[in-house]
């Protein structure tokens, strides 16, 4: 059974940085492309950034390309998103997710995690 688990998530001040992390049981994680969505209250879920299966391409959207970094560790079926720079509109739910093939639109993924809480406040 596929499962993704993330953490990481927490209360930083704008400007600061988190890393999440989702690990993933029941399958190899480099045999999938993954993505990370957030999805803040009264707002629909979002694509933040994919790593594709194999050569490991990366994708941002727009609004955190240079802020945020994917990357993937093999060895531990592990996904990271390292977040800098962040800011109070960042704020949302963060999931990830996997699918054959790289997209930052939520409805092309399955198997979601349960979610970690990203709050950026002063």
């Amino acid at each position: 059974q596929l499962h993704l688990v993330e953490s990481g998530g927490g209360l930083v001040q704008p400007g600061g940085s988190l890393r999440l992390s989702c690990a993933a049981s029941g399958f190899t994680l480099d045999y999938y492309s993954i993505g990370w969505f957030r999805q803040a209250p009264g707002k629909e879920r979002e694509g933040v950034s994919c790593i594709s299966s194999g050569d490991g391409r990366t994708y941002y959207a727009d609004s955190v390309k240079g802020r945020f970094t994917i990357s993937r560790d093999n060895a531990k079926n592990t996904v990271y998103l390292q977040m800098n720079s962040l800011k109070p509109e960042d704020t949302a739910t963060y999931y990830c997710s996997l699918a054959i093939d790289p997209s930052l639109e939520p409805a092309d993924f399955g198997s979601w995690g349960q979610g970690t809480q990203v709050t950026v406040s002063s």
